[in-house]
């Protein structure tokens, strides 16, 4: 009973991370590879099945790939990701009223720059 509740708990938010990945195509603010690794870690351990079929998922499947073997993300993911960062902190910048949340809104965006763009690249085609 008690390996069946926490496989549904895997399942449940395993598919519950794959929204929030897919989401975070369109909404700027939710990091799609952050979620789609976390679904991909709840499936390993809870659907052997889904797991493989998260990985060859035709989009999904080359970002989670290269970031379980290499440590790696592609050029395409990297520049796509510091648009998005820059454009959303950029666009709450402005929206934002109160001046200490603005600044810290570009401090937060600033480290966040600096530690994604250290993260290694490495095409797909490489692999």
């Amino acid at each position: 009973m008690k390996q069946l509740f926490w496989r549904t708990l895997l399942l449940v938010s395993g598919w519950c991370f794959v929204i929030l990945g897919v989401l975070g195509i369109f909404l700027p603010l939710l990091p799609t590879t952050v979620f789609l690794l976390l679904a991909s870690a709840c499936f390993m351990r809870g659907s052997p099945q889904l797991h493989k079929w998260l990985h060859s998922h035709p989009h999904f499947g080359p970002v989670l790939e290269n970031w379980h073997q290499h440590r790696a993300i592609s050029t395409k993911v990297k520049r796509r990701a510091n648009l998005m960062i820059v454009l959303s902190f950029t666009l709450s910048v402005f929206i934002v009223p109160v001046n200490w949340v603005k600044v810290l809104l570009i401090v937060i965006a600033v480290v966040l720059l600096i530690w994604f763009n250290r993260l290694p690249v490495r095409e797909p085609d490489s692999l």
